[in-house]
């Protein structure tokens, strides 16, 4: 059987999971478990508006995409751009089907307000080293929306944030390579955390999720 060189590619919405909680992440890309809590299922909603798979509009000088699949073979992940905006500039690069150069910005919708973190932001950048390795461009700003405050907050993606995302990501591939779950560090985010009731940190301080639900289902 032919092996997909991108099956071990990791997807860019992890990069929020892993800043949140590095056994979150764990749990959901690597022992693949999830379930929905309210937040979930309002970051969706969320979603489904921006995410119109193939929807490409002109307006003016602005090329609007809508869930552009980008990727980037030095990261070793993939993923779905909410929106990238195409503005016409002569020093940016030409885009298929449009005439002109265009420089390309990412926009990330998001359900709530701006984070203390940088989750968001890492994210972000993260998309952009995506499209300036398929466009062979250099991307130096994007923009979150945030659906609590209704509108849209400017990005500046420094060399220094891009460096902290190939970091991280780098972090990401280790755990990820040996199949690592980090052990339960609860704190007070658990409470808002979508797998609680399958991370179990009251009882998981050894034993993986994966071991404990095979355990229970032999039983």
């Amino acid at each position: 059987m032919a092996v997909n060189p991108e099956d071990d590619y990791l997807m860019l919405s992890g990069i929020q999971h892993f800043q949140f909680c590095r056994r979150q992440w764990a749990l959901i890309h690597i022992e693949q478990q999830w379930e929905e809590n309210i937040r979930t299922v309002q970051g969706q909603y969320i979603h489904r508006k921006a995410d119109q798979p193939f929807v490409r509009e002109k307006r003016g000088d602005k090329l609007v995409v809508r869930a552009m699949p980008v990727k980037s073979d030095d990261l070793r992940m993939t993923g779905i751009c909410d929106v990238v905006e195409f503005i016409k500039d002569d020093r940016g690069v030409e885009i298929s089907g449009a005439e002109g150069k265009y420089m390309a910005y990412p926009v990330e919708y998001k359900r709530g307000k701006p984070k203390r973190d940088d989750a968001d932001i890492l994210q972000l950048t993260a998309q952009a080293l995506c499209l300036e390795e398929m466009l062979l461009c250099e991307i130096d700003k994007g923009y979150m929306f945030y659906n609590e405050i209704k509108r849209r907050v400017e990005v500046v993606l420094t060399p220094e944030m891009k460096s902290r995302v190939r970091s991280v990501v780098g972090e990401m591939q280790d755990y990820y390579r040996r199949r690592f779950t980090p052990k339960v560090k609860p704190g007070a985010y658990c409470k808002s955390c979508s797998l609680r009731s399958i991370c179990l940190p009251e009882l998981m301080t050894k034993r993986s999720v994966k071991s404990y639900i095979e355990g229970r289902i032999r039983e």
